[in-house]
């Protein structure tokens, strides 16, 4: 608990001015629970409430809080108050590479084991997301940021007994959560950062990325990297098992027409970044977009 605790008052500390104030705005209990831990170890004034003018925000999240939390400079995750988690940090503040992997890892890590028992009515969505892509078979298909596995059946189906499977998670207890899927269907599990992959340029035929790529600090990065291990004319599945406004209303946000999901705004990323956008879904059910590598 204790260096949970440090880890993300340290990443805080790293963000906030010296001599200025810090918000710590959420559920009243939580943000009183973070503005005290930051007080003893701050020199910035901690209050908590919304303050319009404060040098910079920090937005508690519960289980039982709201989700609006899209301008704060940094989001914490206290549904469990023995493990923060630090969720969002502005990159102007601290960069993400500071952050990200120590915190990624803190948040999936503790959900693994139940992962499938709470999300394991999406694997009919799973696998129609992949037979819907145009996967050719006998190729290599990785799974980038696999969690348990749930692409992983499908996946080999799209490619075949020929055909190469590998999922990817740098969550140890997620890849162990994948380990019976990968054995089932022949697939390799590799241990990795969906930003720094170990594989040559131009090695894989397929890469799925599901609910993956908003979650990286820098989109044009993570969409850059997917690009290089693809060859030309390899395709890209960006999914997610709930449409975005779905999404959004469940963690108490409207749609941001910045966000990178957005069509348009995918759309120009995507161009930026080596591939092609081909088609694009996204009804309440799921959000899926298919996109070639140039």
């Amino acid at each position: 608990m204790t260096d949970r605790w440090d880890t993300v008052l340290g990443y805080l500390i790293a963000a906030a001015p010296r001599d200025g104030v810090v918000a710590i705005d959420g559920p009243p209990a939580e943000a009183e629970l973070l503005a005290e831990r930051l007080r003893a170890r701050c020199g910035a004034t901690v209050v908590t409430g919304p303050v319009g003018d404060a040098d910079l925000t920090v937005r508690v999240r519960t289980s039982r809080g709201d989700g609006r939390d899209d301008h704060a400079g940094a989001v914490v995750d206290l549904g469990d108050a023995t493990w923060p988690i630090l969720r969002h940090l502005d990159p102007a503040l601290v960069p993400g590479d500071r952050w990200y992997a120590s915190e990624s890892q803190a948040f999936f890590a503790v959900r693994a084991a139940g992962w499938d028992s709470k999300f394991g009515d999406d694997l009919p969505a799973y696998d129609l997301a992949v037979s819907s892509a145009g996967l050719r078979a006998g190729g290599l298909a990785l799974d980038v940021g696999c969690g348990t596995g749930r692409a992983l059946p499908p996946l080999r189906e799209a490619v075949g007994p020929a055909g190469t499977v590998i999922g990817l998670d740098h969550t140890a207890p997620m890849l162990s959560a994948a380990a019976r899927r990968a054995a089932a269907c022949a697939a390799a599990l590799v241990r990795a950062d969906a930003r720094r992959l170990p594989f040559p340029d131009g090695t894989a035929d397929a890469v799925l990325a599901a609910g993956l790529v908003t979650h990286l600090p820098d989109h044009d990065e993570a969409l850059t990297e997917l690009a290089r291990v693809t060859r030309s004319g390899g395709r890209l599945i960006l999914f997610h098992p709930t449409g975005r406004a779905t999404l959004a209303a469940r963690h108490g946000r409207t749609l941001d027409p910045g966000d990178l999901l957005d069509e348009p705004v995918l759309r120009a990323a995507l161009s930026r970044t080596g591939w092609e956008l081909l088609t694009y879904d996204d009804p309440p059910h799921r959000f899926h977009a298919v996109a070639v590598r140039i």
